[in-house]
């Protein structure tokens, strides 16, 4: 559970639920963002999960760091987030416009491109976070095989949809955006739509995903 309550600035409350990133802590860490979330806790204006952190913050105008610690500390789980979670089949092309680092991941991983997609596409992934910009999930765990560090040199611009790897993670970019991950393909799918009314993010905290592999024609036929 939570290992450490601290004060995070003026208006925040940082909770440390310990160094190491595993699905257990991470689905802690959700089921806390949840439950403060549902009780609508009078003074909290906004909670934000990570691996294994959770940031709240206050209005200091209506409550105290002492109050908020206190409740956080006091607090019922209600909610059991594992019962929640959902499997997320995500489509995938590989072509060579979408591979952007199909040459660089050979290089540093020692395995040809062919193999390093057999891994990926082998296993579920699960969802630790959201965030960087507006709904990315943050997916772990790749195989051990898969991982390498960033981009020495982060792109300026990743293409929208791109499947990004990295150390034990991979994402989704849901918008143009800088980045240094390592890119195998893209996704046709809208990750994250903010006109979305019933839920703009398509994976969210504590969701598995399930990546397949499709042709270009596939790709074209899901985006139109």
């Amino acid at each position: 559970m939570i290992k450490n309550i601290l004060n995070l600035g003026d208006a925040a409350v940082y909770c440390d639920f310990g160094k190491d990133v595993n699905q257990e802590i991470n689905t802690n860490v959700i089921n806390y963002f949840k439950n403060i979330k549902d009780k609508k806790i009078n003074g909290i204006i906004n909670v934000t999960p990570s691996y294994n952190k959770l940031i709240v913050s206050f209005d200091l105008e209506v409550t105290s760091y002492s109050k908020v610690k206190k409740i956080i500390e006091n607090l019922e789980l209600e909610k059991k987030f594992e019962n929640e979670n959902k499997l997320v089949e995500i489509p995938v092309c590989c072509d060579e416009n979408f591979k952007l680092d199909h040459d660089r991941l050979e290089k540093k991983l020692g395995i040809p491109f062919d193999k390093v997609l057999e891994i990926f596409f082998r296993k579920e992934y699960f969802c630790y976070m959201t965030g960087f910009i507006a709904g990315m999930p943050f997916l772990g765990d790749t195989s051990e095989k898969l991982r390498t560090k960033r981009l020495e040199t982060p792109r300026v611009k990743v293409p929208k949809g791109s499947i990004g790897l990295t150390e034990q993670f991979c994402n989704i970019y849901t918008y143009e955006s800088p980045g240094g991950w390592n890119i195998i393909g893209n996704t046709p799918l809208e990750i994250f739509n903010k006109e979305r009314r019933s839920d703009p993010a398509l994976i969210n905290p504590g969701d598995k995903v399930k990546f397949n592999k499709i042709t270009q024609e596939e790709y074209d036929k899901i985006k139109r």
